[in-house]
């Protein structure tokens, strides 16, 4: 691509001059006006040549083969930089490659087939997924899919936490509630669960399990209390989740840690390596040698395992299946639990193992107030409650157009405008209106290549610039997945409809983009069908990476 090729005579460049590892920073000016790309590399020389930044500029110019990168210009601007403009056939193979590649447009190999897993949600089994669940799936399942779009090897998992306190405190909320159904004094513990949704699971309990439970003894009533409301509820979040179109490759139980003895081989590990002392009849784990603040429990004096060990032996054995790497979505309340994790982990000779993504709550927002809560989780909407207002593609959308560790205000009347001012609209129909044209002219997309064209026919500004554009999708693929930002993705997305509109409404007073294209030159026509193509490839490529839709047809497309 020309950036890279640029990118190539530049690094030459400077080995040349004296400076064979300067970092070089090729940007898309602000200002169109300015050029296609421009870099910095004069101002970075300057200094080690002792020369004025703009004599540097053109030293480094002297160096460079402009015509063999497809530069037709290049000027210096300002107190040094150097901006670079294409040429014509430049763009024309770039929209040559989008049509040739289609669906593998924007794939790379830049992870080289690297194993890594991304374990997100991971939400206890102890009721229904709140938004803020949503929000980390969203972002959880972008993250993989722009691994796997960089040539990553991406497993997914989701931690199912059926060992803990919360789950305790489930089973005893729901056997108050249970016995409460049937008439019996029993009172609901304060830290207990107080959610609608538990005296639905009662009820639901006494109508399929009720006879079972009443031969039961206590002990055993539990058990089946424990097993048939795990099961029912990670059902439930399973069904939410493959309908807000996210799945898992792979289930961990923390109780197979258990069952396993994967816990007590990691502590005998750490026991050996006499990284661990005895304190207060507890056990510690010597974690300010690996830059943590300070020392931290394993196993406490009653013999108890804190939930670092077990989540200790739980990363562990990730190395064990053989993953180099692996990213964990967790939510804001975990965020001082990362530097812990990463001492526990160079305790145990895993370094650079972990990153981890932080996800803020949300608040969703309508009429300038926060929507009252959910009756049925009792202190948070659901997620099934906001994507059957919303419709999967604007929450997922929505969630994934901001940082995840920036706080979150979801403008719920946004997101239910069915106008171009939700920017999930304003993509889709850019894409319904390149396939509106495609029907009108009576060719299928796939039938559209650019061996029938004269690309050079696309020569106004507004067509070079949308070329320039959609010949930035792959960098800007590889650049969000090394980021983790899928935010970037809908950045361009948003940019890309905004360059599409720009260049059907140009000179066409009717505003209709068919008539932008379908013009009764044969050739122009020919080419702008060609353009028309991979602004479609792009943006239901882009879209389809965020996990969301490219729809054929819109209501608004129609009617125009």
């Amino acid at each position: 691509m020309p950036a890279e090729l640029l990118r190539q005579q530049l690094a030459r460049a400077l080995a040349d001059l004296g400076a064979p590892e300067a970092p070089i920073q090729l940007e898309r000016p602000r200002n169109p006006e300015h050029g296609d790309l421009a870099t910095n590399a004069a101002l970075i020389l300057a200094r080690r040549l002792g020369k004025p930044p703009r004599q540097t500029a053109r030293l480094i110019l002297e160096k460079l083969d402009l015509p063999a990168a497809g530069v037709s210009s290049a000027e210096i601007a300002g107190p040094g930089f150097i901006n670079f403009r294409f040429g014509q056939a430049l763009l024309a193979e770039k929209l040559r490659a989008i049509l040739e590649a289609d669906r593998a447009y924007g794939r790379s190999s830049l992870g080289a087939g690297r194993r890594i897993q991304v374990e997100f949600v991971s939400a206890n089994p102890t009721g229904p997924l709140h938004v803020a669940h949503g929000r980390g799936a969203a972002l959880g399942d972008a993250v993989a899919q722009l691994l796997d779009w960089t040539g990553y090897e991406v497993a997914r998992e989701f931690y199912v936490n059926d060992a803990g306190a919360q789950v305790d405190k489930l089973i005893e909320s729901l056997g108050v509630r249970w016995r409460q159904l049937r008439g019996e004094p029993a009172d609901l513990p304060e830290e207990g669960y107080h959610g609608e949704y538990v005296i639905e699971l009662a009820r639901a309990l006494e109508r399929e399990q009720g006879e079972e439970l009443r031969r039961l003894a206590a002990a055993e009533r539990r058990q089946l209390l424990r097993e048939w409301a795990l099961e029912r509820l990670r059902a439930e979040q399973d069904r939410d989740l493959r309908q807000f179109r996210v799945f898992f490759d792979s289930y961990y139980f923390e109780s197979q840690l258990y069952r396993e003895g994967k816990i007590e081989e990691t502590l005998n590990e750490l026991v050996a390596h006499g990284l661990t002392c005895e304190a207060e009849g507890a056990v510690w784990l010597r974690t300010t040698a690996f830059g943590d603040d300070k020392d931290r429990v394993l196993v406490k004096s009653d013999g108890s395992y804190t939930y670092f060990l077990p989540d200790l032996a739980y990363h562990r054995d990730k190395a064990r299946r053989g993953f180099q790497h692996v990213i964990d979505v967790w939510g804001a309340d975990h965020h001082g639990y990362v530097p812990r994790m990463r001492a526990g982990l160079l305790a145990l000779g895993l370094r650079d193992f972990l990153d981890v993504e932080i996800v803020q709550m949300v608040r969703i927002m309508s009429g300038g107030r926060e929507v009252k809560l959910s009756k049925r989780l009792g202190e948070l909407v659901t997620l099934r409650e906001l994507f059957e207002q919303t419709g999967v593609d604007v929450a997922r959308y929505f969630f994934l157009m901001r940082r995840g560790d920036a706080q979150m205000l979801f403008d719920l009347d946004l997101a239910l405008d069915h106008s171009e001012k939700n920017p999930v609209y304003k993509i889709q129909y850019a894409h319904a209106r390149m396939m509106s044209i495609f029907r009108k002219g009576g060719v299928a997309p796939a039938d559209i290549t650019a061996d029938a064209a004269d690309l050079a026919r696309l020569a106004t500004a507004a067509e070079q610039d949308l070329i320039k554009q959609l010949g930035e999708f792959p960098a800007l693929v590889e650049r969000a997945a090394e980021a983790r930002a899928p935010h970037l993705v809908c950045d361009y997305l948003e940019e890309t409809a905004g360059s599409v509109n720009s260049w059907y409404h140009a000179g066409n007073p009717s505003r209709n983009p068919a008539l932008a294209v379908l013009v009764p030159d044969p050739e122009l026509r020919q080419a702008r069908l060609a353009l028309a193509r991979g602004v479609q490839i792009v943006l239901r490529n882009g879209l389809e990476l965020l996990g969301l839709t490219a729809p054929e047809r819109m209501e608004r497309e129609e009617a125009e």
